[in-house]
């Protein structure tokens, strides 16, 4: 356990920052599964609006610091790339 004040500081910062990286990610599985599950059932009308869900929350993800801007793109990248040779 820290001594120090700071130290003491940056563990309460630490825990709130990983709580609410976990929250996103969390919140990010579950859309993504939604979109899987959409496009397993062949909805595709339900499965282009749970990719772009998908799209909204990666891009808010990496606003908020919990995912890089590199990671969401290639996600998003795969995702649109998969809908899309699905749909034709």
């Amino acid at each position: 356990m820290a001594n120090i004040k700071s130290a003491k500081k940056r563990i309460r910062v630490i825990d709130k920052k990983t709580a609410r990286n976990r929250r996103v990610k969390n919140h990010l599985k579950a859309v993504l599964k939604n979109f899987e599950a959409a496009m397993a059932q062949g909805d595709f009308e339900e499965a282009k609006i749970k990719l772009a869900l998908a799209e909204k929350k990666l891009m808010q993800a990496v606003s908020k610091g919990t995912l890089h801007k590199n990671t969401a793109s290639r996600k998003v990248s795969r995702l649109t790339k998969r809908f899309n040779s699905e749909v034709k």
